[in-house]
């Protein structure tokens, strides 16, 4: 499986959305809460071209978006074959 990195909160429903719509696909990802940390908001805002809304999924070398374009792949049927990759 792809690298998965997903950017959070802790208050955000999208993000645990996201969260719980990958651990049913058993995919392993490394969040980083950005509610605290600057940098790491910057980070993200750079990784995703601007975008400062929570959550920023990223799989592999591809930027996903958040939680509504996630579930969009899922629902398309290529979420899995994405995260095979």
């Amino acid at each position: 499986m792809k690298p998965i990195t997903i950017y959070t909160t802790q208050l955000c429903g999208f993000c645990h959305a996201a969260k719980r719509l990958l651990k049913t696909k058993n995919a392993s990802f490394d969040e980083i809460d950005v509610m605290m940390d600057p940098d790491k908001r910057q980070e993200m805002m750079q990784r995703a071209g601007g975008r400062h809304t929570v959550p920023q999924i990223f799989i592999g070398g591809t930027h996903v978006g958040g939680y509504d374009d996630l579930a969009a792949l899922d629902r398309a049927g290529k979420l899995d074959p994405l995260l095979a990759g």
